[in-house]
């Protein structure tokens, strides 16, 4: 472990003065705090202090930091070779990953386009509808429908089809793609069903079908737009509604696959098969950015024999060997573990340990679905207060909006947990 706590306040001004950090102002930026280890779930700040990371690095690092089987995976590759391009050539470690994840993902999807993040998986998913409707001669089918509250990624089609008002896009609204968006479902998890939450979707499709490619959503979870949880059967209407209409259905689940919400995938829980799947962040456990974008033989066949003659997309790092292999061990790590049992267990001590924050004036909700815990404020969630709160308590959290959330790396303790969920009720009182 190199801490050279003695150059970081150098490096700490370089950082403030020219590196541009995530959603940041470089006018005024917030504090970042410089890490220098990191292992299991916590990390170790320059300043010696260690912190339990309750964010998973932004939901990818499900096993944890400095895991052993996925660094042997990782060096194990690099011994052979890093990258080469996949325009005309293969290798092994994709090849693996993708018998892997065609045994994993529901029957049928068996159509793999290696990405390297998740907003390029699904301009890849976009691409990948639009092309298949000109393929079928129907060329007005070129635009999407999308729900209210949705988030899919900060690149052009991406932010397309997010949420217009709150998908953090709205200064770009004059340069991206108008889409069609229904309303944000009401019914919520493990509440009773209501029909008629579907039904505007219905009506979208009925009066417009004829120009839409796609729906797209995330399952059962909206992330980034509000980590919302909804009721399965409204993906379940969806699928059927797309079918009735004639209209693809992509889900996105690069935040909620790989076990995050209990399931392995999010349209289990509604028994669904999109026609399309985006996956990334837990893909390769946190260790590099890597995605996919998943379809049926049906469209990959439709778009091969189309105008264009192939998928007018390429990514240089497409399929990049190291990233294919470490995936592959996460793959195999999730696989050996009890995962489902552990997520179970992580979703009830989330309910029980965040349940205090209720009677907090402050809060509007709380709530806990598989691994991820949220506390709704009434207001905005003052991000250079909160911070070095959660810091002073041993814990790194990074709230966004009105929200504190969680989503923990699955091989946190119980003990630890109890610290982030403490941490959480703590700084709750303070607001």
């Amino acid at each position: 472990m190199n801490t050279e706590s003695g150059g970081w306040a150098a490096k700490a001004h370089f950082d403030r003065t020219h590196l541009w950090h995530p959603y940041a102002s470089m006018q005024d930026p917030p504090p970042v705090y410089p890490v220098v280890a990191a292992d299991g779930v916590r990390l170790t700040l320059a300043d010696g202090r260690t912190v339990i990371d309750g964010m998973a690095s932004w939901w990818a690092a499900i096993h944890g930091y400095n895991h052993p089987l996925l660094n042997a995976a990782l060096t194990g590759q690099l011994d052979d070779f890093a990258h080469v391009m996949f325009g005309g050539l293969t290798h092994a470690a994709a090849i693996g990953l993708g018998r892997r994840l065609v045994a994993l993902t529901p029957a049928g999807l068996d159509r793999i386009f290696f990405a390297d993040s998740g907003s390029v998986a699904v301009e890849v998913a976009l691409k990948m509808a639009v092309q298949y409707w000109q393929a079928r001669g129907q060329p007005r089918k070129h635009r999407f429908l999308a729900l209210a509250g949705g988030y899919h990624g900060d690149t052009l089609g991406a932010m397309s089809v997010s949420d217009p008002a709150t998908g953090m896009h709205h200064l770009y609204a004059d340069m991206v793609p108008r889409q069609i968006f229904a309303p944000r479902p009401a019914c919520r998890f493990g509440n009773a069903w209501q029909p008629a939450d579907a039904r505007a979707l219905e009506l979208l499709l009925e009066r417009r079908h004829e120009e839409i490619a796609a729906v797209i959503l995330e399952p059962i979870v909206q992330g980034a737009g509000g980590m919302w949880f909804y009721h399965p059967e409204y993906v379940r209407a969806a699928r059927a509604l797309c079918a009735r209409y004639d209209v693809l259905l992509i889900a996105d689940e690069i935040a909620t696959g790989f076990g995050r919400t209990g399931r392995l995938w999010a349209c289990a829980h509604a028994d669904v098969r999109p026609d399309i799947l985006c996956i990334g962040k837990a893909l390769t456990g946190g260790y590099m950015s890597l995605a996919a974008t998943i379809t049926t033989a049906a469209i990959a066949t439709a778009i091969g024999q189309g105008g264009a003659g192939c998928l007018m997309h390429g990514p240089t790092f497409m399929a990049n060997p190291l990233a294919c292999a470490v995936a592959s061990a996460s793959l195999d790590i999730l696989a050996e573990s009890a995962w489902p049992e552990r997520i179970a267990a992580m979703e009830e001590q989330l309910r029980v340990e965040l349940a205090p924050c209720q009677t907090a004036a402050a809060v509007a909700d709380v709530r806990a679905l598989g691994a991820i815990g949220v506390v709704e404020m009434k207001g905005p969630v003052d991000l250079r207060r909160v911070t070095p709160q959660f810091i002073d308590a041993g814990v790194w959290l990074r709230p966004f909006g009105r929200l504190l959330y969680l989503m923990p790396p699955y091989v946190m303790t119980p003990d630890d947990l109890s610290r982030v969920t403490g941490a959480i009720v703590q700084v709750v009182r303070t607001l």
